[in-house]
């Protein structure tokens, strides 16, 4: 009998339809003759499962199930790509716990902690991965624009602190424009990082790993167009996506060895996603780590396995199988 699969997407950030492109995309990859798939939205309380026919059904919370032509059909398995709450940061999966239902990407903790870019760098930071200097606005906490040129200096990142870096994300370089950045974060969360700018070359690298292997994947080079790597850039083409990436082979080694380090001091779990900047000299440091990282047929990770030489349908089913 085949797994039923729910792809879990939606959720309850802006990044919403970028989750749903990735819930197609994964709906794509996978072997239907080996998996029932079914994507299951997911925003606030609405929990709906798209049917063959076109019509939805609603997801019964107490058990993960919906009801077909009268028959209950309950998923053996959550593959989740939702980026942002609750998808990212570990709701999701603590209700999956709950269920006893497994899936895809790391647990509660990992989730969360990953979730929180201020937390999840200095944690890291701990085991000797450089970051860029930070500060962190607590919900209702503000900061001059003396205060932020004085500790963080200019130009600087200022974005949402909890969620995605599409969305809210200002390079600032004048006093002027600190306080409407960080307005324009809270939009997306009530807590702002504000972060020194860090120059060299942006890049992303991902990482798997099962029972049976650990998989660091070729390094993305990420060339804008615009000021920086934000929404316009990812997804409407303003950018040069380049795998494997112009680096020295011994920065390339160093970062796979970094970024499988990384992965097993968050306790990862699945496909991760992170994003560096490589220094002229050399420095690696620390962009952001992706729990649920974009699964288009175009995003970062797909890139990869085909520049590995893999085939994207059969790592997907490699991290479902190794749950069971």
């Amino acid at each position: 009998m085949k797994r039923k699969i729910a792809i879990v997407a939606g959720g309850d950030s802006s990044e919403l339809p970028v989750s749903l492109r990735s819930a197609q995309g994964i709906y794509s990859f996978l072997d239907k003759e080996k998996y029932d798939l079914y994507i299951v939205e997911i925003e606030g309380l609405r929990w709906e499962v798209n049917l063959p026919d076109g019509e939805k059904a609603p997801v019964d919370r107490n058990d993960f199930s919906f009801t077909r032509q009268g028959e209950k059909i309950k998923f053996d398995y959550a593959y989740v790509t939702i980026h942002g709450t609750p998808g990212e940061n570990g709701l999701l999966q603590g209700y999956l716990d709950l269920m006893r239902i497994p899936y895809s990407c790391c647990d509660v903790l990992p989730a969360a902690l990953t979730f929180d870019k201020f937390t999840c760098n200095h944690y890291l930071k701990g085991f000797g991965v450089r970051i860029a200097d930070s500060l962190l606005l607590r919900a209702g906490q503000g900061i001059s624009n003396e205060e932020v040129v004085e500790k963080i200096g200019l130009p600087c990142f200022i974005k949402p602190n909890a969620g995605g870096s599409s969305f809210g994300v200002t390079k600032v370089k004048t006093e002027a424009d600190i306080q409407p950045a960080i307005e324009k974060a809270r939009r997306e969360s009530p807590e702002v990082m504000i972060e020194q700018l860090m120059t060299g070359t942006e890049i992303s690298c991902g990482v798997y790993k099962t029972r049976r292997e650990a998989v660091v994947l070729p390094i993305t080079e990420v060339v804008s167009a615009d000021e920086f790597f934000d929404y316009d850039a990812k997804y409407n083409g303003r950018v040069q996506e380049i795998t494997p990436a112009r680096l020295p082979q011994d920065v390339t080694l160093r970062v796979q060895q970094l970024n499988s380090l990384i992965y097993d001091l968050l306790r990862a779990r699945g496909i991760i996603r992170v994003d560096y900047i490589v220094s002229p000299e050399g420095a690696i440091n620390l962009l952001e780590v992706n729990t649920t990282p974009g699964m288009t047929a175009t995003s970062f990770i797909p890139q990869q396995v085909r520049a590995a030489g893999l085939d994207m349908g059969k790592v997907l089913e490699e991290i479902i199988e190794d749950s069971f």
